[in-house]
């Protein structure tokens, strides 16, 4: 049976993120932006309210909730932040640690979510480059064992909650991976770690941070780091020896789904933005807007299309949701692909357009400060362009688990093989 309505459970939670958004996040939202800081005391407001680690087990400190869940309350913290940097700094505080909390060792985990889920600590992930970020097997960074820890050497860029894992009282740190053999391109020589730079209130020697000035969501920072002989303690290690490459693009799923909730509520807000413009803005002998077929049908077509993305986002939350926590035997983790490229495809680039058309429809005053509509454009915009995923590498997806892989599958991937 499908069933489209959230469950009681679920409708009282939106309800409690939207009131706990609209309290505290709204009214901060443009100054957020403006500052380009989230106060550090509204992030310890939300882990306390409980919107960090919302799929991670209650024993690892997190909130024993769900994946639609975890979307629920990302889509409604965009709404009232429609910059999304406090969605983007929820999301990633949601699915990279229910990405450790899979695949990582007991005793990181529980030493690392409860403090993710408190709000003293971040985690998010570390895979991007300068040379790339969707060639996830072409990075060069790498680990070599040493004893009981292993040392690392490279460099990674676009990062985000660079500056923030320097600000909050623990830290904090990422979902990382690294080559283990070798620095040649291939997706088996990759081991996944919990890296941690800051942690328990101390900077570790090895890491240096830089932090990169953006054109949008400015809340939340974006840098890069280096890291000269860094030691990584082997109960860091997450998964088994070369098989990071897969546990991270298992992490990207989780993680694609949120940002395409992130995406869906900050397009909602501007669709509502648009209703109240056009309906009571008139013109030619006191006509709104709205009575105008050049404006309304494209409107309702935007609506629409925003709705589609919503069903694409709540349908890969809910198969995560029977993947990991279920554990529901019909679906495996190679299922998620489609739905999550889809939703991540879809919510980004569905998001693009509203506003585009918005703007436009708000004529000069949209090109205006006041307006506050070009924030959640250039918030959204970083994920049209491909942060957590580039656009044509979700099309990648899709075309190759339709065609199939071999039908789409490039020489050189092939060869490699």
């Amino acid at each position: 049976m499908v069933n489209f309505e959230f469950s009681e459970d679920e409708i009282r939670f939106r309800d409690s993120v939207r009131e706990f958004a609209k309290r505290y996040i709204e009214p901060k939202w443009v100054e957020i932006d403006e500052k380009g800081r989230i106060p550090l005391d509204l992030i310890k407001k939300m882990g306390e309210q409980g919107l960090f680690a919302i799929p991670v087990p209650e024993e690892y400190g997190g909130m024993g909730g769900t994946m639609v869940m975890a979307a629920i309350a990302v889509e409604e913290i965009a709404y009232h932040d429609p910059s999304v940097a406090v969605a983007v700094y929820a999301l990633l505080n949601n699915g990279w640690p229910l990405a450790l909390a899979l695949f990582g060792q007991e005793e990181a985990k529980m030493e690392i979510l409860p403090k993710v889920a408190s709000g003293d600590a971040f985690f998010g992930i570390a895979s991007t480059e300068p040379q790339g970020g969707s060639d996830v097997a072409g990075i060069k960074t790498v680990a070599k064992k040493v004893g009981d820890k292993w040392i690392v050497n490279g460099e990674k860029s676009y990062i985000s909650g660079v500056r923030e894992i320097q600000e909050l009282p623990e830290g904090g740190g990422f979902f990382f991976i690294a080559k283990t053999e070798k620095a040649v391109w291939s997706h088996k020589r990759i081991t996944a770690f919990a890296l941690l730079p800051k942690w328990n209130g101390k900077i570790k020697p090895g890491w240096k941070p830089t932090v990169f000035e953006e054109i949008g969501r400015h809340g939340i920072s974006t840098g890069g780091f280096t890291l000269e002989n860094f030691e990584i303690e082997d109960k860091y290690r997450i998964g088994e020896v070369n098989k990071g490459f897969y546990l991270v693009l298992q992490g990207f799923n989780i993680a694609r789904t949120l940002v395409a909730a992130a995406t869906i509520g900050s397009a909602r807000w501007a669709l509502d933005r648009a209703k109240e413009w056009l309906t009571t803005r008139k013109l030619f002998q006191g006509r709104p807007i709205a009575s105008f077929e050049g404006i309304s049908f494209k409107f309702a077509e935007l609506y629409t299309e925003l709705e589609a993305a919503r069903y694409f986002v709540y349908k890969a939350a809910w198969m995560i949701d029977n993947t990991y926590l279920t554990k529901d035997p019909k679906f495996k983790p190679y299922d998620l692909n489609l739905p999550v490229a889809m939703a991540k495809l879809k919510a980004p680039e569905v998001t693009t357009r509203i506003y585009e058309e918005v703007l436009k429809w708000f004529g000069a005053y949209g090109y205006t400060k006041d307006c506050n509509l070009y924030r959640g454009w250039l918030g959204t915009f970083s994920y049209t362009i491909g942060a957590e995923g580039a656009q044509n590498i979700m099309r990648y997806i899709i075309a190759r688990d339709v065609l199939g892989s071999e039908a789409v599958r490039n020489v050189w991937v092939k060869e490699e093989e």
